[in-house]
């Protein structure tokens, strides 16, 4: 498949040189590392902010920048949103009327792209459309922003940490609009963030960007588990990320039960709907390893595996390891004395041990 997103430029600001690249076959793509890596500057060149010394920009097989062709789309003609940290409404200009206005500025938008009443429904904000931004929660403010970029019918949708400042409330509020967009809208879309939790739930493809380079980049999953990538500075904890149908529910306890290719999980969480699909995430440093099947414990969950893979010991005494539970990956970390106690090693049957409270679902 021809990759919808590709990247490589290199470009010195001051003292720091972004010396990146990456594919991406679109839908959400992430870009992950903590602040001064690099991540808005590699967003800034995707969008036309920032005019690149080498490289190229290619969005859904439209050549944006190649500078040994001599080829740079100007911004204001390369039909890409951008949806910033601050919501940047009009404060003067009611919800409808800002809403409206990027396509004032958007030259021959094709006809197939998204229209009001379909924003409106995906973003749920119809109800807003006769108040100004000061009457709007931060949430409000940013799915108004996103609505206004939609209906600019971007090509790609660059979003440039949009819940940073949005407190958690407001977050929550907010990030089940965005997996709509990613999942009803065939608009990629660039999302920069140091959240883990947020890439972990959002993202379709995870690039790790450390000190102007990307460092790594594939299927969230498969980047969360690897076990090289902890050791980056600010890189996620290694962790595990499932996909699940909600299966039913314990009332009595306040369960949720949950059906993965792993095994079946039980997490500490109500209000959700049957039969919905959703991701977990299991911090490597939740799980615990045993040889034999356990009884008489707290922790509801045992999934049955094989060690696929053990890490490198690290400077704290701890060692990462991958356990295929039926063709999922769990990671689990461990100290090196509890490695050595079980003589841990690839091929080796065990039992990862994952309390219902650890796992992390939306």
């Amino acid at each position: 498949m021809t990759a919808v997103l590709d990247i490589a430029v290199e470009h010195r600001l001051g003292a720091f040189m972004l010396d990146a690249a990456f594919t991406s076959n679109g839908r959400l793509t992430a870009l992950f590392g903590r602040s001064g890596s690099g991540k808005t500057s590699l967003v800034n060149i995707i969008g036309g902010l920032i005019r690149p010394q080498s490289g190229h920009v290619t969005v859904d097989g439209q050549v944006l920048v190649d500078t040994r062709r001599g080829i740079f789309v100007p911004k204001h003609r390369r039909r890409i949103g951008y949806v910033f940290q601050e919501a940047r409404l009009f404060p003067h200009l009611t919800v409808r009327q800002n809403l409206l206005f990027g396509r004032w500025f958007t030259p021959r938008a094709p006809e197939d792209g998204a229209d009001l009443p379909m924003v409106l429904d995906l973003l749920g904000i119809g109800h807003l459309l006769e108040r100004r931004p000061a009457g709007l929660s931060g949430g409000e403010k940013q799915r108004v922003a996103i609505g206004r970029a939609l209906l600019a019918r971007p090509r790609l949708l660059l979003m440039d940490e949009p819940l940073a400042s949005l407190d958690e409330a407001r977050k929550a509020e907010i990030l089940p609009y965005i997996e709509r967009l990613r999942d009803e809208m065939a608009i990629p879309i660039v999302y920069v963030s140091h959240s883990a939790a947020e890439v972990a739930r959002l993202a379709t493809t995870l690039a790790i960007v450390d000190e102007g380079a990307v460092k790594a980049c594939g299927p969230t999953a498969e980047i969360m588990s690897r076990l090289d990538m902890a050791r980056l500075p600010g890189a996620p904890e290694a962790s595990s990320l499932l996909e699940a149908t909600i299966a039913g529910f314990d009332t009595e306890y306040g369960l949720t039960r949950l059906d993965t290719r792993a095994g079946p999980l039980q997490v500490a969480r109500a209000g959700l709907v049957a039969g919905h699909r959703l991701r977990v995430r299991i911090l490597a440093s939740d799980v615990l390893v045993s040889l034999t099947p356990l009884d008489g414990i707290s922790a509801l969950n045992v999934l049955s595996g094989t060690i696929a893979e053990i890490g490198e010991r690290n400077g704290g005494g701890a060692i990462d390891l991958r356990i295929d539970c039926s063709g999922e990956i769990v990671v689990a970390r461990l100290t090196a004395k509890s490695v050595a106690a079980l003589a841990l090693a690839p091929g080796r049957p065990v039992y990862a041990v994952i309390k219902s409270v650890s796992i992390d679902a939306p």
